[in-house]
Protein backbone atom coordinates (compact mmCIF):
# COMPACT_ATOMS: atom_id res chain seq x y z
CA UNK A 1 0.00 0.00 0.00
CA UNK A 2 1.61 3.36 -1.14
CA UNK A 3 0.33 6.81 0.73
CA UNK A 4 2.57 10.10 -0.29
CA UNK A 5 2.33 13.17 1.73
CA UNK A 6 2.70 16.50 0.11
CA UNK A 7 3.82 19.86 1.24
CA UNK A 8 5.79 19.07 4.53
CA UNK A 9 8.24 20.97 6.60
CA UNK A 10 11.47 18.52 7.69
CA UNK A 11 14.12 20.55 8.92
CA UNK A 12 13.08 23.60 7.67
CA UNK A 13 12.46 22.26 3.97
CA UNK A 14 9.42 21.75 2.00
CA UNK A 15 9.10 17.81 0.71
CA UNK A 16 7.19 14.64 0.67
CA UNK A 17 6.89 11.63 2.15
CA UNK A 18 6.39 8.79 0.34
CA UNK A 19 5.36 5.26 2.30
CA UNK A 20 4.93 1.80 0.90
CA UNK A 21 4.12 -0.60 2.94
CA UNK A 22 4.40 0.81 6.42
CA UNK A 23 8.07 2.71 5.47
CA UNK A 24 9.85 5.92 4.27
CA UNK A 25 10.28 5.41 1.21
CA UNK A 26 11.05 8.83 0.08
CA UNK A 27 11.79 12.49 1.26
CA UNK A 28 11.94 13.42 -2.13
CA UNK A 29 9.19 15.73 -4.30
CA UNK A 30 7.24 14.22 -6.71
CA UNK A 31 5.07 14.70 -8.80
CA UNK A 32 2.61 12.27 -7.73
CA UNK A 33 -0.52 13.33 -5.72
CA UNK A 34 -1.36 13.16 -2.10
CA UNK A 35 -2.42 14.41 0.61
CA UNK A 36 -1.39 18.12 0.93
CA UNK A 37 0.25 19.13 4.71
CA UNK A 38 0.19 22.43 3.14
CA UNK A 39 3.99 23.58 4.96
CA UNK A 40 3.54 21.92 8.39
CA UNK A 41 6.34 21.00 10.53
CA UNK A 42 6.27 16.98 10.89
CA UNK A 43 8.10 15.46 13.71
CA UNK A 44 8.90 11.89 14.43
CA UNK A 45 6.03 10.62 16.47
CA UNK A 46 6.41 10.43 20.26
CA UNK A 47 7.71 6.75 21.91
CA UNK A 48 6.46 6.34 25.24
CA UNK A 49 8.27 3.41 26.90
CA UNK A 50 6.97 4.33 30.61
CA UNK A 51 2.93 4.97 30.48
CA UNK A 52 0.40 2.99 32.94
CA UNK A 53 -2.99 4.88 31.64
CA UNK A 54 -5.11 8.21 30.97
CA UNK A 55 -8.73 9.29 30.92
CA UNK A 56 -9.75 6.70 33.79
CA UNK A 57 -8.43 3.80 31.83
CA UNK A 58 -5.64 1.70 32.88
CA UNK A 59 -3.22 -0.82 31.35
CA UNK A 60 -3.91 -3.61 34.49
CA UNK A 61 -8.16 -3.15 33.18
CA UNK A 62 -6.70 -5.92 30.56
CA UNK A 63 -9.65 -4.28 27.68
CA UNK A 64 -8.46 -0.63 27.32
CA UNK A 65 -5.58 -0.36 25.36
CA UNK A 66 -7.45 0.80 22.71
CA UNK A 67 -9.07 4.05 24.30
CA UNK A 68 -5.40 4.79 25.74
CA UNK A 69 -3.75 4.44 22.24
CA UNK A 70 -6.38 6.93 20.63
CA UNK A 71 -5.62 9.47 23.31
CA UNK A 72 -2.37 9.27 23.20
CA UNK A 73 -2.48 9.84 19.05
CA UNK A 74 -4.23 12.38 19.73
CA UNK A 75 -1.43 13.66 21.88
CA UNK A 76 1.17 12.93 19.29
CA UNK A 77 2.74 9.44 20.40
CA UNK A 78 2.16 6.54 17.81
CA UNK A 79 3.65 4.26 20.05
CA UNK A 80 4.02 2.88 23.27
CA UNK A 81 4.42 0.26 26.02
CA UNK A 82 1.49 0.15 28.56
CA UNK A 83 2.80 -0.33 31.67
CA UNK A 84 1.59 -2.58 34.69
CA UNK A 85 1.93 -2.71 38.15
CA UNK A 86 2.64 -4.58 41.63
CA UNK A 87 -0.07 -6.64 41.24
CA UNK A 88 -1.11 -10.74 41.75
CA UNK A 89 0.71 -12.60 38.78
CA UNK A 90 -2.24 -14.43 37.63
CA UNK A 91 -3.65 -10.88 36.87
CA UNK A 92 -0.49 -9.90 35.27
CA UNK A 93 -0.48 -12.68 33.05
CA UNK A 94 -4.16 -11.74 32.15
CA UNK A 95 -3.18 -8.55 30.72
CA UNK A 96 0.34 -9.32 28.73
CA UNK A 97 -0.11 -12.88 27.71
CA UNK A 98 -1.61 -13.53 24.26
CA UNK A 99 -1.93 -11.33 21.36
CA UNK A 100 -0.91 -7.83 21.05
CA UNK A 101 -4.04 -5.51 20.81
CA UNK A 102 -4.27 -3.90 16.80
CA UNK A 103 -5.46 -0.34 18.35
CA UNK A 104 -6.84 2.59 15.86
CA UNK A 105 -4.07 4.68 17.87
CA UNK A 106 -0.52 4.90 18.45
CA UNK A 107 0.94 1.39 17.87
CA UNK A 108 0.91 -1.31 20.88
CA UNK A 109 4.83 -2.62 21.07
CA UNK A 110 4.69 -4.76 24.11
CA UNK A 111 4.64 -4.43 27.62
CA UNK A 112 7.04 -2.52 30.42
CA UNK A 113 6.73 -4.47 33.71
CA UNK A 114 7.20 -2.21 36.38
CA UNK A 115 7.38 -4.74 39.65
CA UNK A 116 6.70 -7.17 41.41
CA UNK A 117 10.28 -7.61 40.92
CA UNK A 118 11.23 -4.43 43.33
CA UNK A 119 12.32 -3.25 46.66
CA UNK A 120 9.42 -2.57 49.76
CA UNK A 121 11.03 0.49 50.21
CA UNK A 122 11.15 1.92 47.18
CA UNK A 123 7.83 0.68 46.17
CA UNK A 124 6.62 4.26 45.71
CA UNK A 125 2.82 3.90 44.62
CA UNK A 126 3.44 -0.16 44.24
CA UNK A 127 1.58 -2.65 46.45
CA UNK A 128 3.60 -4.13 49.23
CA UNK A 129 1.58 -7.08 48.80
CA UNK A 130 2.38 -8.01 45.69
CA UNK A 131 6.60 -7.87 45.31
CA UNK A 132 8.93 -10.81 45.21
CA UNK A 133 12.09 -12.02 44.18
CA UNK A 134 13.22 -11.81 40.69
CA UNK A 135 12.14 -14.78 39.40
CA UNK A 136 13.55 -15.60 35.70
CA UNK A 137 11.56 -18.84 35.21
CA UNK A 138 8.40 -16.86 36.48
CA UNK A 139 8.94 -13.84 34.31
CA UNK A 140 9.24 -16.28 31.18
CA UNK A 141 5.90 -17.56 31.47
CA UNK A 142 4.88 -14.35 30.52
CA UNK A 143 4.71 -12.72 27.18
CA UNK A 144 5.30 -9.58 25.26
CA UNK A 145 7.57 -8.17 28.15
CA UNK A 146 9.80 -5.50 25.62
CA UNK A 147 11.55 -4.04 29.20
CA UNK A 148 10.90 -4.90 33.11
CA UNK A 149 12.03 -2.73 35.80
CA UNK A 150 13.99 -4.65 38.54
CA UNK A 151 15.78 -3.82 42.12
CA UNK A 152 19.07 -6.10 41.06
CA UNK A 153 19.86 -5.80 44.76
CA UNK A 154 16.96 -8.34 45.20
CA UNK A 155 17.78 -11.94 46.13
CA UNK A 156 18.54 -13.62 42.49
CA UNK A 157 18.28 -9.62 41.58
CA UNK A 158 21.54 -10.23 39.74
CA UNK A 159 21.20 -13.60 38.23
CA UNK A 160 17.53 -12.32 36.83
CA UNK A 161 19.61 -9.60 35.16
CA UNK A 162 22.25 -11.54 33.72
CA UNK A 163 19.45 -14.11 32.06
CA UNK A 164 16.80 -11.86 31.02
CA UNK A 165 16.35 -11.54 27.36
CA UNK A 166 14.48 -8.45 27.26
CA UNK A 167 15.64 -4.75 28.08
CA UNK A 168 16.32 -4.54 31.85
CA UNK A 169 15.69 -1.06 33.61
CA UNK A 170 16.87 -0.54 37.14
CA UNK A 171 14.40 0.81 39.65
CA UNK A 172 11.82 1.15 42.81
CA UNK A 173 15.90 -0.27 43.98
CA UNK A 174 18.03 0.49 46.91
CA UNK A 175 20.90 -0.84 45.12
CA UNK A 176 24.35 1.48 45.80
CA UNK A 177 26.97 2.19 42.96
CA UNK A 178 28.40 -1.15 42.97
CA UNK A 179 25.37 -3.31 42.84
CA UNK A 180 23.81 -0.60 39.95
CA UNK A 181 27.00 -0.61 38.14
CA UNK A 182 27.65 -4.43 38.52
CA UNK A 183 23.44 -4.45 36.90
CA UNK A 184 24.46 -2.24 34.25
CA UNK A 185 27.70 -4.47 33.10
CA UNK A 186 25.89 -7.50 32.91
CA UNK A 187 23.40 -6.54 30.38
CA UNK A 188 20.72 -3.94 32.55
CA UNK A 189 20.14 -0.55 30.00
CA UNK A 190 18.40 2.30 31.70
CA UNK A 191 16.91 3.61 34.97
CA UNK A 192 13.10 4.32 35.44
CA UNK A 193 11.81 7.35 36.37
CA UNK A 194 15.57 8.97 37.31
CA UNK A 195 15.99 9.98 41.01
CA UNK A 196 12.61 8.71 41.83
CA UNK A 197 12.22 5.57 44.16
CA UNK A 198 16.53 4.94 44.04
CA UNK A 199 19.21 6.57 45.98
CA UNK A 200 20.13 10.16 45.05
CA UNK A 201 23.43 11.00 43.21
CA UNK A 202 25.66 12.14 46.37
CA UNK A 203 29.39 13.28 46.01
CA UNK A 204 30.15 10.40 47.97
CA UNK A 205 27.77 7.55 47.36
CA UNK A 206 26.67 8.28 43.98
CA UNK A 207 24.27 5.33 43.25
CA UNK A 208 22.50 4.21 40.63
CA UNK A 209 22.74 7.53 38.89
CA UNK A 210 26.82 7.38 39.29
CA UNK A 211 26.57 4.23 37.74
CA UNK A 212 24.39 4.42 34.42
CA UNK A 213 26.77 7.74 33.80
CA UNK A 214 30.02 5.45 34.53
CA UNK A 215 27.83 2.19 32.98
CA UNK A 216 27.21 4.13 29.68
CA UNK A 217 23.56 3.22 30.69
CA UNK A 218 20.26 5.51 29.33
CA UNK A 219 18.33 7.25 31.79
CA UNK A 220 14.07 7.58 32.21
CA UNK A 221 13.12 10.89 33.01
CA UNK A 222 9.92 12.31 34.11
CA UNK A 223 9.75 15.48 33.02
CA UNK A 224 6.37 17.25 34.19
CA UNK A 225 8.59 19.44 36.40
CA UNK A 226 6.87 17.91 39.63
CA UNK A 227 8.73 14.27 39.73
CA UNK A 228 12.00 16.35 38.66
CA UNK A 229 13.30 19.87 39.55
CA UNK A 230 13.85 21.68 36.50
CA UNK A 231 17.37 22.40 37.20
CA UNK A 232 18.10 18.76 37.88
CA UNK A 233 16.39 17.68 34.63
CA UNK A 234 18.56 19.83 32.55
CA UNK A 235 21.89 18.37 34.85
CA UNK A 236 20.54 14.89 33.66
CA UNK A 237 20.53 16.17 30.24
CA UNK A 238 23.84 17.89 29.90
CA UNK A 239 25.20 14.42 31.79
CA UNK A 240 23.74 11.68 29.61
CA UNK A 241 23.11 14.10 26.68
CA UNK A 242 20.26 13.28 24.47
CA UNK A 243 21.91 10.42 23.10
CA UNK A 244 21.15 8.52 26.50
CA UNK A 245 18.02 10.32 27.91
CA UNK A 246 14.75 9.37 27.78
CA UNK A 247 11.73 11.39 28.51
CA UNK A 248 8.86 9.58 29.81
CA UNK A 249 5.24 10.34 31.24
CA UNK A 250 4.30 7.54 33.99
CA UNK A 251 1.05 8.74 33.22
CA UNK A 252 -1.70 7.24 34.90
CA UNK A 253 -5.86 7.10 34.46
CA UNK A 254 -5.89 10.49 35.98
CA UNK A 255 -4.45 11.89 32.88
CA UNK A 256 -6.51 14.22 30.97
CA UNK A 257 -9.07 13.99 33.50
CA UNK A 258 -10.19 16.36 36.48
CA UNK A 259 -9.40 16.07 40.15
CA UNK A 260 -10.44 12.96 42.55
CA UNK A 261 -9.72 9.87 44.01
CA UNK A 262 -8.91 7.38 41.78
CA UNK A 263 -7.50 3.45 41.53
CA UNK A 264 -4.04 2.58 40.80
CA UNK A 265 -2.38 -0.76 40.93
CA UNK A 266 -5.63 -1.86 43.28
CA UNK A 267 -4.83 1.16 46.05
CA UNK A 268 -6.69 4.74 46.31
CA UNK A 269 -4.59 7.71 44.52
CA UNK A 270 -5.84 11.54 45.96
CA UNK A 271 -4.96 13.81 42.86
CA UNK A 272 -4.98 17.41 44.21
CA UNK A 273 -3.91 20.51 41.39
CA UNK A 274 -3.06 17.29 38.92
CA UNK A 275 -0.45 15.74 41.18
CA UNK A 276 -1.54 12.04 42.14
CA UNK A 277 -0.09 10.95 45.64
CA UNK A 278 -1.23 7.57 47.39
CA UNK A 279 -2.68 8.37 50.72
CA UNK A 280 0.66 8.09 52.57
CA UNK A 281 1.63 10.80 50.38
CA UNK A 282 3.77 8.90 47.84
CA UNK A 283 4.34 10.38 44.35
CA UNK A 284 1.80 7.91 41.98
CA UNK A 285 2.89 8.70 39.08
CA UNK A 286 2.10 11.72 36.66
CA UNK A 287 -0.93 13.09 35.26
CA UNK A 288 1.48 14.63 32.06
CA UNK A 289 1.44 13.01 28.46
CA UNK A 290 4.87 12.62 27.00
CA UNK A 291 4.33 15.60 24.61
CA UNK A 292 3.61 18.06 27.87
CA UNK A 293 6.85 16.38 28.76
CA UNK A 294 8.64 17.50 25.34
CA UNK A 295 7.08 20.73 25.76
CA UNK A 296 8.60 21.32 29.28
CA UNK A 297 12.26 20.85 28.33
CA UNK A 298 11.88 23.53 25.60
CA UNK A 299 10.80 25.90 28.44
CA UNK A 300 13.70 25.50 30.56
CA UNK A 301 16.09 25.34 27.87
CA UNK A 302 16.76 22.57 25.66
CA UNK A 303 16.46 23.18 22.03
CA UNK A 304 13.66 21.60 20.00
CA UNK A 305 15.77 19.05 17.94
CA UNK A 306 17.33 17.46 21.34
CA UNK A 307 13.69 17.60 23.41
CA UNK A 308 12.12 15.59 20.38
CA UNK A 309 15.09 13.38 20.29
CA UNK A 310 14.85 11.95 23.78
CA UNK A 311 11.46 11.42 22.82
CA UNK A 312 11.54 9.63 19.76
CA UNK A 313 14.89 8.49 18.71
CA UNK A 314 16.31 8.01 22.14
CA UNK A 315 13.71 5.26 23.47
CA UNK A 316 13.77 3.74 20.14
CA UNK A 317 17.49 2.98 19.98
CA UNK A 318 16.95 1.27 23.62
CA UNK A 319 14.72 -0.80 22.47
CA UNK A 320 16.34 -1.38 19.00
CA UNK A 321 13.18 -0.22 16.88
CA UNK A 322 12.97 1.25 13.03
CA UNK A 323 11.28 4.05 14.23
CA UNK A 324 12.04 7.55 15.83
CA UNK A 325 13.57 9.29 12.69
CA UNK A 326 12.37 10.98 9.56
CA UNK A 327 14.60 8.95 7.01
CA UNK A 328 14.26 6.33 4.42
CA UNK A 329 13.74 2.70 5.39
CA UNK A 330 12.22 3.49 8.97
CA UNK A 331 8.46 3.15 10.03
CA UNK A 332 6.10 5.81 8.84
CA UNK A 333 5.58 6.89 12.01
CA UNK A 334 5.22 11.17 12.45
CA UNK A 335 3.18 14.02 13.31
CA UNK A 336 2.27 17.23 12.23
CA UNK A 337 2.48 20.42 14.71
CA UNK A 338 1.81 23.76 14.55
CA UNK A 339 3.95 26.56 15.89
CA UNK A 340 2.86 26.16 19.57
CA UNK A 341 3.49 22.33 19.27
CA UNK A 342 -0.06 21.34 19.57
CA UNK A 343 -0.53 18.01 17.45
CA UNK A 344 -2.91 18.38 13.83
CA UNK A 345 -2.28 15.17 12.76
CA UNK A 346 -1.16 11.50 13.79
CA UNK A 347 0.17 9.10 11.25
CA UNK A 348 1.08 5.82 12.38
CA UNK A 349 2.75 3.08 9.84
CA UNK A 350 1.36 5.35 6.95
CA UNK A 351 -2.15 5.32 8.00
CA UNK A 352 -3.57 8.92 9.59
CA UNK A 353 -5.08 7.74 12.72
CA UNK A 354 -5.62 11.68 14.15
Amino acid sequence: MKAIYKNALINGIITDITVENGKITSLEKTSEDGFDLEGKKILPGLIDIHIHGVMNKDTMDGDKLNEISVFLAKNGVTSFLPTTMTVAMEDIKKVVNGDLPKCDGAEVLGYHLEGPYIAASKRGAQNIDYIRKPDIDEFNELENIKMVTVAPEAEGGLEFVKACKCVVSIGHTEADYDISLEAIRNGAKCLTHTFNAMAPLNHRMPGPIGAALAGDAYVQVICDGLHIHPAVIMLLYKAFGRERMIIISDAMKATGMADGVYEFGAQPVKVENSVARTLDGALAGSTSHILMGVKKVMEIGISEEDAVYMATEAPANLLGLNKGKLSVGYDADFIAVDEKFNVLMTVVGGNRVY
